[in-house]
């Protein structure tokens, strides 16, 4: 397991056993940067919660890390919150996200390899990249409609990023 998953992995078990958050001691090289970082979940090859940030919020990706591990485990309004007895069960991966470039049209997306923003006014959707069963842009971009709550016929602006994913 790459140091990345196997923090949010002990974050989330610290969280749910002890109430804790996990301190980290030492940083590795990936954990130093700054950049948007989302953590998902999964229990039996499903979603089991996903939870990020589109752009830094915290001083280091660690922080960003570990903050969205516990959300991903506690906040994500599609799930129930984990069970100590679901931990066993449990995958983690972490995708720290590029910073997000404007593009002119859908036509500079490819599903596989580049996540997208969909934005209107203050409303954002984000879909990241590599998704099983998201093999279309239109997909993509209705999916992150859908999230936002941005209408079909609503103008938009795209945005594009890539991911460095870690299992």
């Amino acid at each position: 397991m790459h140091p990345l998953a196997a923090l949010a992995k002990i974050t989330v078990e610290t969280f749910i056993t002890e109430g804790k958050v996990f301190q980290l001691q030492e940083l590795t090289p990936e954990m130093g940067g700054r950049a948007g970082v989302f953590v998902s979940i999964h229990k039996g090859g499903e979603l089991r919660g996903c939870i990020g940030t589109f752009e830094p919020q915290k001083a280091n990706v660690a922080e960003e890390v570990i903050a969205n591990a516990i959300s991903s485990a506690t906040r994500d309004p599609r799930f129930l919150r984990i069970r100590p007895d679901e931990l066993e069960d449990l995958k983690y991966s972490v995708d720290v996200l590029t910073t997000p470039q404007p593009i002119p049209s859908k036509d500079h997306l490819d599903p596989k390899r580049y996540g997208v923003i969909v934005e209107a006014g203050f409303k954002k959707g984000l879909l990241l990249p590599d998704l099983e069963g998201v093999d279309t842009v239109d997909y993509q971009i209705d999916i992150c409609r859908q999230k936002a709550g941005i209408l079909p016929d609503e103008p938009v602006r795209l945005y594009r990023f890539e991911v460095r994913r870690y299992k």
